[in-house]
């Protein structure tokens, strides 16, 4: 017979799990039904960190495979196991099989044995990865409560590790989406769709909040993201508002029960405030989650917001060429101003992707950029021009393509495209090469529209504009000779819009 200090056979159940946090799953597997009862009893008042333990049988290592394999990633947290059931290594073999086939690493096993012989304790741990042995004979209550303590920390700590992992694996798809941003708007929407998934709550559940604020703007801050509805910084609750603006304040991240404000500085003095609260209490990972997230939305808005500058730069430095290009000519600057807008509407109805119809914008003002390689005396020349002199003035398009064919950037490279093709004809009467049909690329067939469309309903040195009734009478007839009769189409479908375009960009007096 054992002391009473010893684990004694009892036929009660562990009463019911107290309603609140879910209770920590506790498997024991042994052909004693002695030993499921007295563990029960001695764990039955058991708690860890407020939890209770469910506790789940299994009279033999077949039965413990079955109920390892039904369980979900909420498995058992740690799992009492004999060593000698239906065979003198069926415990053994469970643990192998545990580790190996069923590849959980987490659960944490602790093997016990009536017979010490049958598996010597020093082999064992050696070759077996178990978390820690006991012999029957020894194993007290108290020492069966310190082997479930240690047991228990052990798994929640590996899951926090796993949730972090998780979390971080999840932080980094993100900032992936980040990356594919191309404007504020986009980076936005992103903001809020992945803090949910990284939380792991869903979106309804959470309020959101980001706001940005530069070193030159004082105590002003700007609302990047949001899922309050507020238009306006004034229009947020006053207590989210406090808490942001202490956050700014203080210069530092600020934790509640039920709410984390994150923040975050960058090198250039950006700094980012991301807000994100919810009815139940925000645990420590989803802390730590939401801090590095935020240090990643901070960095990531500041290369948006480059990022725009350079194309704003790119933007305005096409116009600037093109501009020049037509002062030159004599003409108005608007003209190449025109002539993006109007291309980049033709590129969305002929269905090309936003980023593929912004870099058509962008490079249509280059069309005529060969221009600066033509003469004074012909460029100007109020009268016709000879043949020698037209042969000339066709020169501009292979000019154009030279001079930006060598660029890396690809808003040179689809400039150089559109100088060099938008004279082609799309029954493959124009110049410089003679390219039909869809031998001309998109780009090029566009900028051939809009250049066109434009001039004739412009003032020019040698003419006044054309009533619409003309110019949609031209496109009419050249639609499948000089241009695309898709395009013309699209053109004269939608005529008030591209008219529309015009004086928005009116020539100067």
């Amino acid at each position: 017979m054992l002391g009473d200090d010893l684990l004694f056979a009892s036929d009660d159940e562990t009463e019911e799990q107290e309603q609140g946090l879910a209770a920590w799953k506790v498997l024991i597997v042994d052909d004693e039904p002695e030993i499921h009862a007295v563990t029960k009893m001695v764990l039955g008042d058991f708690e860890f960190e407020g939890r209770r333990i469910e506790f789940h049988t299994a009279n033999s290592a077949l039965e413990a495979r079955t109920l390892l394999e039904a369980q979900d990633n909420d498995g058992f947290a740690v799992a009492l196991v004999d060593v000698v059931m239906e065979s003198s290594q069926a415990g053994l073999d469970l643990v192998r099989w545990i580790r190996e086939t069923l590849d959980n690493q987490v659960v944490r096993i602790i093997l016990r044995t009536g017979q010490p012989g049958e598996a010597p304790e020093e082999r064992v741990i050696r070759d077996y990865d178990i978390n820690d042995y006991k012999n029957k004979t020894e194993l007290t209550a108290l020492r069966l409560k310190t082997a479930m303590y240690a047991a228990l920390r052990a798994y929640r700590d590996l899951r926090l590790i796993e949730r972090h992992r998780l979390g971080l694996e999840k932080i980094i798809h993100a900032t992936t989406q980040f990356i594919e941003c191309d404007t504020l708007p986009q980076f936005a929407s992103t903001i809020l769709n992945q803090i949910s998934l990284i939380l792991g709550i869903e979106s309804s559940d959470i309020i959101c909040c980001a706001v940005t604020r530069d070193a030159k703007s004082g105590n002003q801050y700007n609302v990047l993201a949001t899922n309050l509805q507020h238009e306006s910084t004034a229009a947020i609750p006053n207590d989210i508002q406090h808490r942001i603006e202490s956050a700014l304040r203080q210069k530092q991240s600020v934790k509640g029960d039920d709410y984390f404000v994150s923040y975050f500085t960058t090198r250039r003095g950006m700094e980012s405030v991301l807000y994100v609260a919810r009815d139940d209490e925000l645990e420590t990972v989803q802390h730590h989650l939401l801090s590095f997230f935020a240090h990643n939305i901070a960095v990531s808005h500041e290369n948006i917001k480059l990022r725009e500058v350079i194309r704003e730069s790119q933007k305005e430095l096409s116009y600037i060429i093109g501009e020049a290009v037509e002062v030159r000519s004599k003409e108005t600057g608007s003209h190449v101003r025109r002539v993006a807008h109007i291309s980049h509407l033709l590129a969305v109805y002929a269905g090309l992707n936003e980023s593929e119809a912004e870099m058509i914008k962008l490079a249509s003002p280059l069309h005529d950029v060969g221009k600066v390689a033509i003469p004074d005396s012909i460029l100007n020349k109020p009268g016709k021009h000879t043949e020698e002199e037209s042969e000339i003035m066709r020169s501009h398009a292979k000019a154009g393509y030279d001079m930006l064919k060598k660029s890396s950037n690809p808003i040179l490279q689809v400039g150089a495209q559109i100088a060099h093709e938008h004279h082609e004809q799309w029954n493959g009467n124009g110049y410089p090469n003679g390219l039909s049909g869809t031998q001309i690329s998109m780009a090029g067939r566009i900028a051939a529209v809009a250049d066109v469309f434009d001039a004739l309903g412009s003032k020019r040195c040698y003419k006044g504009p054309w009533p619409d009734d003309e110019i949609k009478a031209y496109f009419e007839k050249q639609r499948a000779k000089q241009f695309d009769p898709a395009l013309v189409d699209i053109l004269l479908t939608h005529f008030d819009e591209f008219s529309a375009i015009r004086p928005r960009f009116p020539d100067p007096e």
